[in-house]
This record gives structure tokens, C-alpha cells and sequence, in this order.
């Protein structure tokens, strides 16, 4: 099946709307957790290291629970998905890569990949996977 037309125009907005992602997701975790539910839809799911946490406000209370962090991303990929799987609504698939220091701890590996849609041309988590490289 070949690609549509407008597939070239996805993949630059979609690049260009995950490097702007990226950067505010990890900037707000790392300096304003309290307003990361702004990112979220109501109905996300986050896989923390293989456990499942369903639905924006019980995300956001798990993640407030964490010691404080930096993050440093090392690479970020960005890819749209094609208008069958998410039904004509813009959705793109982020992944990121790098190291995220724990307060009083030496930083460790990480890779972490989000599901975004457009919702009212503002950009929302649909599911987040998060995995620590021990």
C-alpha cells in the first residue's frame, strides 16, 4: 500500500511536534509535576517498568510520589501513524532515550515511548511506557 499524499507533511509535523513534546514533558516532570495532568487525557494509561496505571489523575499521583528527577535525553524519534489505525484524528508515537538522575542517586538509562493525539490542536497523552535500563 503506498502512502498518501500528505505522509511527507505528517512525518515533519509529526517530528516537529514530538521534539516540542519531549521537551515540555520532561522540562514540566522534572520542575512542575503538579500541572503534568495538563498532558494527559483522561482515560491514559501509563506502564511504569511493566505495571499498569490506568486513567490521568492516578498517573499524575504516582508520578508526584517519585523523588525528584533530571532528565537528559540522548535521541528522540518521532513517527505518525497512519489515519486507518487512528481513525483521521492526528496521532504520533514518540520515543525517547537517555538518562534520568534520581535525587541522591546516580543516574541510570531509560527509554520511554508516548502515544499523542491532537485533541483541539494540543497535543495529548493517550498511553505512556516508561522502562528503566538497570
Amino acid at each position: 500500500m503506498a502512502a498518501p499524499k500528505n505522509f511527507p507533511a505528517k512525518v515533519v509535523q509529526a517530528a516537529e511536534a514530538g521534539e516540542e513534546f519531549s521537551k515540555l514533558f520532561y522540562e514540566t516532570f522534572d520542575k512542575k509535576r503538579h500541572v503534568l495532568q495538563k498532558l494527559y487525557l483522561d482515560t491514559a494509561t501509563l506502564v511504569w517498568n511493566g505495571n499498569c496505571i490506568n486513567g490521568q489523575t492516578d498517573i499524575v499521583n504516582f508520578y508526584q510520589k517519585l523523588p525528584t528527577t533530571e532528565h537528559k535525553l540522548e535521541s528522540l524519534d518521532c513517527q505518525p501513524l497512519p489515519d486507518e489505525v487512528s481513525s483521521g484524528q492526528m496521532t504520533i508515537i514518540v520515543k525517547t532515550f537517555g538518562t534520568v538522575k534520581y535525587q541522591n542517586r546516580k543516574p541510570k538509562l531509560f527509554h520511554q515511548s508516548f502515544m499523542l493525539t491532537s485533541q483541539n490542536n494540543v497535543w495529548k497523552i493517550v498511553s505512556d511506557n516508561f522502562r528503566s535500563q538497570e
